[in-house]
């Protein structure tokens, strides 16, 4: 990383993803401006950062504009998971384009390089595996999920038509699912639903019959992989695909997270919410050879890592962000 320290701009930042690269940014000396709205994120998450004196946090939604003097912004705001995204499904378009218009405006005004993260999502249930960045998706624009998917592929729009236009210098990474501490208990993502579900000794649920598979990323490999891509050099836009090409079951995570957490869980089935994808893998040719980044760390040890932490927390200090239910 640059040892040039740099004023750095990170929307979302209270949530899984943000409060590690704001950990990150504040370790390296950088001024970092922590914005976050928290819906889906949690103040515990970056609570000991706000005694630095490089940090700063700023209840904002970046559905509004915002005005600071910055050189980089990362903007990870939206709520990421889908029993979060469905509950406002507009809120969650407005969320991803409003949100990307306001941090593209900044970012041309202040001359930033700005960070868009965007999602595997983009590929729908996707006709080719694994997927590369050439793919340009298998997406149901009315279905549940669109107000999520297609939300990230405008935002994706809206990033190349600033660069094009106005010369913005962006970044564009694709994330595929990723794990780790920080995640939110409630957030209804696979790996925090099974690790809660196996350490509270209920049933682990799975949607469909466990054979989709996923291919899970462990955070830290993910936030350097954030990183080599806002080092790289400015032809480097992306979109790279950053994630873990190990490919699971969801069936097998289930029965990695019993036998991990030494639970009494039985496995049981609902259906498969509407649309949801089969298939994820990421082809990493591209951040291979352009970034010399791949993930390092394995399933079993990434679990063991956030298994620990879920039970190092205290379940009752967390509300659900909603009671919604994925459809």
């Amino acid at each position: 990383m640059s040892t040039h320290l740099k004023r750095i701009l990170i929307t979302g930042g209270a949530g899984f993803l943000g409060s590690h690269l704001c950990q990150r940014m504040v370790d390296a000396g950088h001024d970092v401006i922590c914005l976050d709205n928290f819906f889906t994120s949690q103040k515990s998450n970056i609570v000991h950062l706000l005694d630095k004196p490089n940090f700063e946090l700023v209840r904002h939604d970046v559905t509004q504009p915002f005005m600071a003097e910055v050189d980089e912004i990362y903007n990870l705001a939206c709520p990421a998971s889908p029993v979060h995204y469905q509950y406002n499904a507009i809120k969650t378009v407005k969320t991803s384009v409003m949100g990307a218009i306001n941090m593209l405006g900044l970012a041309k005004r202040t001359k930033a390089k700005i960070f868009q993260a965007s999602t595997s999502e983009v590929y729908g249930d996707p006709e080719i595996h694994p997927q590369p960045e050439s793919y340009r998706g298998s997406v149901n624009p009315i279905g549940l999920r669109a107000c999520y998917d297609e939300g990230k592929r405008c935002a994706e729009t809206l990033f190349f038509d600033y660069h094009r236009q106005n010369g913005v210098n962006i970044r564009v990474v694709r994330i595929f699912n990723t794990y780790g501490p920080h995640m939110h208990p409630y957030d209804g993502r696979v790996v925090s639903n099974f690790i809660i579900q196996a350490i509270s000794g209920q049933d682990i649920t799975i949607y469909g019959d466990g054979s989709q598979t996923r291919s899970f990323c462990y955070v830290d490999d993910l936030i350097n992989g954030f990183i080599k891509l806002m080092d790289a050099p400015d032809e480097v836009t992306g979109p790279v695909n950053i994630g873990n090409p190990g490919e699971f079951t969801i069936k097998q995570l289930a029965e990695m997270v019993i036998e991990m957490t030494g639970s009494k869980s039985k496995l049981i089935y609902k259906p498969l919410p509407k649309d949801d994808p089969t298939q994820r893998k990421p082809d990493i040719t591209i951040a291979q050879e352009k970034l010399g980044w791949e993930p390092k760390i394995p399933l079993a040890e990434g679990l063991a890592k956030t298994i620990e932490y879920f039970q190092s927390i205290n379940l009752a200090d967390y509300r659900k962000p909603t009671d919604h239910e994925v459809q």
